[in-house]
């Protein structure tokens, strides 16, 4: 059981949604956090509303030089949690090509960047906690998700090797991968979203994640059954369910 009580905690992609809601969580369970994201507003309403302490740093992932500074003002931390993400749905057919760099920028290339000025001073001091946020998307190619099942299958790669590279350093990585979480990226998709979660019935879930000692966690977890299980279909198989008619 990770404790989490008294841990500085640094939240990237924390204004709204999922990283809003965890916000909330991890500040109940004794977290100090730093709260970024592009925009300060919202994050200062946020940093107002939890119950512990809580400072606002602002960071845009896609500029190197704002990660820069907003590494330095955050300080030495016990935890990061990437949670920054934008979300464009359309299909090859209909590529969009700002939206799919877009994608790439900040789900993927953003959280390297981000990472890149964490993780070295956590292999230094011997210690650290690292948590990504994938999506079940991510764990095999869909129809209609250009960019961004591509960009979060990357970053659990991402995730996978890091894991590798840094067990029994004392930086331990996980991987959240969730569904459906009803915000306003998934208010873009005009299709029914199965098993579509709350912002906190998905923080509850990473929350678990966090506590734990397991490196990944995909959820609503029935769900999941259906995107890790694609893994196990042969080509002809999977594209004959999910491929273009």
């Amino acid at each position: 059981m990770r404790k989490l009580s008294g841990r500085t905690y640094w939240l990237v992609g924390a204004s709204e949604g999922l990283g809003r809601a965890l916000a909330m969580k991890l500040s109940k369970a004794g977290c100090t956090l730093v709260l970024s994201a592009r925009g300060t507003d919202s994050l200062q309403a946020l940093a107002d509303d939890v119950p512990g302490p809580a400072r606002v740093v602002a960071c845009d992932v896609s500029d190197r030089e704002s990660v820069a500074r907003a590494a330095q003002e955050a300080g030495e931390i016990d935890g990061l949690v990437y949670l920054a993400g934008v979300y464009w749905p359309f299909p090859a057919t209909e590529w969009n090509a700002d939206h799919t760099e877009a994608m790439f920028d900040v789900n993927l290339t953003g959280a390297a960047r981000v990472l890149g000025r964490v993780v070295p001073a956590m292999v230094a001091r011997g210690r650290g906690h690292i948590v990504l946020t994938g999506s079940l998307s991510g764990y095999r190619g869909l129809p209609g998700s250009i960019g961004y099942s591509s960009s979060k299958a990357g970053l659990m790669h991402l995730a996978e090797s890091m894991h590798c590279d840094l067990r029994g350093t004392g930086v331990d990585v996980q991987l959240a991968n969730p569904g459906f979480i009803r915000t306003r990226l998934t208010d873009k998709n005009d299709f029914t979203m199965p098993f579509l979660m709350e912002p906190g019935q998905a923080a509850d879930e990473m929350l678990t994640l966090m506590r734990g000692t397991r490196f990944q966690r995909a959820f609503p977890w029935l769900f999941s059954l259906l995107f890790r299980g694609a893994n196990f279909l042969p080509d002809w198989a999977y594209y004959r369910v999910f491929g273009r008619k």
